[in-house]
């Protein structure tokens, strides 16, 4: 059994209700548990179509449009000096200078410039099981974890991704320092013996104590969810304590919007609507802008 509780106080937890721009506080007495993945998975095939349709979105969708190592954010990250790669006109003289008594006739990749690098960054992905995943819910979980695994979660590259899963208990998939093929996870969250109930907050407890490990200057977590919660503490509050959180509401069936709301504002993120698996990429680039 994992704890659920806030060391906040009841003053807090009623600051909670009062910032809910939806519903009051939704609280049940269930318990939650967290889940070794080994005993969790269903013993059976990977379901092929599932995994090929990973595959073929994993290689149509990213959310970044340019390689990873050529990327610079103006104004964010460490000034460093690099060769010069058509973008950056800030010349780094001394260095330049010291390329150029080696070589008398350079070309442009001898200059040197300066150009802000981007950090590494941590992000967790925290996707709702319950109920029965099958249709465009499939489509649409496949989607998220192929962009994101294929942003975040390939060898080349300092970022971290960590994948939890959810329903009424949870299971980390995917640590942080881990990685995995897209349809490797995906089968995994095929796997999860379909549940009724949905402990939003348990979610977001194991989640953010997974992101709480980094040390990345940019640590998000993105919840994929219909927001219907019906079992454990009211997830607002545990909204609160990400760095940011974001929401990918699933509405391509029953949803609360109103709570999917409350979790983005008071965990200082986004929320973006995703009715089908062609909305995940555009949802994606909206929330993690910037």
């Amino acid at each position: 059994m994992a704890d659920q509780g806030d060391s906040r106080g009841d003053a807090d937890a009623d600051a909670d209700a009062q910032d809910a721009g939806g519903q009051g506080v939704l609280t049940t007495g269930e318990a939650a548990n967290l889940r070794d993945v080994g005993e969790l998975l269903e013993d059976r095939a990977p379901d092929r179509e599932v995994a090929a349709m990973a595959q073929r979105i994993a290689r149509r969708l990213s959310i970044r449009r340019r390689p990873r190592e050529h990327r610079t954010e103006r104004g964010a990250g460490k000034l460093a000096s690099v060769p010069y790669r058509y973008r950056s006109d800030d010349i780094d003289l001394d260095k330049t200078i010291e390329v150029l008594t080696e070589r008398p006739v350079p070309d442009d990749t001898d200059i040197v410039v300066r150009e802000r690098m981007r950090s590494p960054r941590a992000a967790v992905l925290i996707v709702d099981v319950s109920g029965s995943m099958r249709g465009e819910k499939v489509r649409i979980a496949a989607a998220t974890v192929a962009a994101l695994s294929a942003d975040l979660g390939g060898n080349n590259t300092a970022d971290q991704l960590a994948l939890v899963a959810f329903w009424s208990d949870a299971a980390l998939l995917q640590p942080l320092e881990r990685t995995a093929a897209s349809a490797t996870l995906l089968d995994q969250l095929l796997r999860i013996p379909a549940r009724g109930l949905t402990n939003v907050g348990f979610g977001l407890t194991v989640g953010y104590a997974e992101l709480a490990r980094s040390a990345a200057r940019r640590r998000s977590a993105i919840l994929l969810t219909d927001a219907v919660h019906n079992a454990g503490p009211d997830p607002r509050t545990l909204a609160r304590r990400f760095p940011e959180l974001h929401v990918l509401l699933q509405t391509d069936g029953e949803h609360d919007a109103p709570l999917a709301a409350d979790l983005a504002r008071l965990g200082h993120g986004r929320i973006a609507p995703v009715h089908t698996h062609r909305d995940v990429a555009p949802a994606l680039n909206r929330v993690l802008a910037g």
